[in-house]
């Protein structure tokens, strides 16, 4: 029988590398029963790979998180084999770039679709299997460049200012049935979009150097970690914030506390 502060839980959880494969490993080491969905097959065998050495109650389903019908066959596959759903942790992105006038209607409608409409379609489906375990938490993750943001990211910031406010209207409608609704802003993460940003932003200069000079931008003096993260997607998820519900917590660094100007 598992052990641990999440034994007995069912958890779905979208993206299977950088903070969701983060988030899903916490979750599982902590007892939990996790599905993970992903739509990259690499990530997904080698999120498989981890859970079958370690021996966690981990699976990982193939799955297009702007697809209704793919997620809402998740969540039935996750309720089958855990018996219900408790914790849903909304962690699938993409990062397009450009302005809004570099970017195609087709590009924006997808990244919209991904970063938001999954988070849509996972409570849709989920939010009624929580309501018969008599509660749940969703946390969903955003972005620091929801709150200030970089040129040449138009559809990014657009979805990830979206998650926000989404946030606050789903904990607002669920909170009488027991379900708890945050969304946490990360700064500066070692994951695939921060290494792609790395490539696409860092001229010739090694990934690595790149990566140290987007650390640099932050008061701590460096990029964060996946699992730091899922610390905090634990916690939230946790009976441990059950008087927390409706707001963004920002995990970045201290990159958002200061003014450019010196």
């Amino acid at each position: 029988m598992a052990t641990g502060e999440f034994a007995g839980k069912a958890a779905l959880v979208t993206g299977t590398s950088g903070i969701g494969r983060a988030s899903a490993v916490r979750l599982a080491e902590a007892g939990a029963q996790v599905l993970a969905c992903g739509i990259d097959e690499g990530a997904n065998r080698a999120l498989e790979a981890l859970a079958a050495a370690r021996g966690l109650a981990l699976r990982v389903r193939q799955v297009d998180v702007a697809d209704e019908r793919e997620v809402a066959a998740a969540v039935a596959a996750c309720v089958e084999a855990a018996g219900g759903l408790d914790i849903i942790v909304n962690a699938a992105a993409v990062h397009p770039y450009g302005s809004v006038v570099e970017t195609d209607a087709a590009t924006f409608a997808r990244c919209l679709a991904v970063n938001v409409g999954s988070i849509h379609l996972t409570a849709r489906h989920g939010i009624p299997e929580m309501v018969r375990r008599g509660g749940g938490a969703i946390v969903s993750l955003s972005s620091v460049q929801g709150h200030a943001c970089q040129q040449g990211v138009a559809a990014y910031v657009a979805s990830k200012g979206a998650i926000h406010a989404l946030t606050r209207a789903m904990a607002l409608d669920h909170a009488a049935a027991g379900i708890r609704v945050n969304s946490i802003s990360p700064g500066s993460v070692r994951t695939p979009i921060l290494a792609l940003a790395a490539r696409k932003l860092g001229s010739d200069l090694p990934e690595a150097e790149v990566l140290a000079r987007f650390g640099a931008a932050h008061p701590i003096g460096r990029i964060g970690e996946p699992e730091e993260v899922a610390e905090l997607v634990a916690w939230l998820a946790s009976d441990r914030a059950g008087f927390v519900t409706g707001a963004d917590f920002v995990i970045d660094g201290g990159l958002t506390a200061g003014l450019a100007v010196r």
